[in-house]
């Protein structure tokens, strides 16, 4: 299984546009190779190089299997968000207080749909994942505020 985004490559800076310093919208991902018996997919993104800990970004889960394709701005019809750091559902951009910061985008592949409530945290994501992955993919984008 494979994710990746048209606008970075692993490893390499996240344009502005999709930070708190531009339109803070959730860039656009690519998603290959899901394993034929997946009933949905889930994503975490989150920095674990913020100074109170990792950061969450954007939870989402129920995500279609036939999804080849996260649009800008957009949340995959079905799918469900849950609570990220800033406080409420939805993408929020990489926005560190200094230095240089990685965000990991991560993809995985379950063998059921999850029956988690939007709005739920990380750690409640992370608990319905376990037991139920079949696969899973990662994406790094870098960002550090000027």
């Amino acid at each position: 299984m494979k994710i990746e985004s048209p606008v970075f490559k692993n490893n390499e800076l996240i344009p502005t546009k999709y930070t708190c310093q531009g339109e803070d919208v959730n860039p656009p991902l690519k998603i290959s190779a899901v394993p034929q018996s997946t009933k949905s997919l889930a994503l975490i993104i989150d920095d674990p190089d913020a100074p109170v800990g990792t950061w969450v970004h954007w939870l989402l889960w129920n995500i279609p299997t036939a999804t080849a394709e996260i649009k800008e701005n957009e949340v995959p019809p079905e799918a469900v968000e849950g609570q990220t750091d800033f406080g409420q559902p939805g993408y929020g951009g990489p926005c560190p207080p200094s230095g240089t910061h990685r965000y990991f985008f991560k993809l995985y592949a379950l063998d059921t749909e999850l029956s988690l409530a939007a709005g739920a945290s990380k750690k409640e994501l992370e608990a319905a994942l376990r037991g139920h992955i079949l696969e899973q993919a990662e994406l790094i984008g870098l960002y550090k505020k000027y």
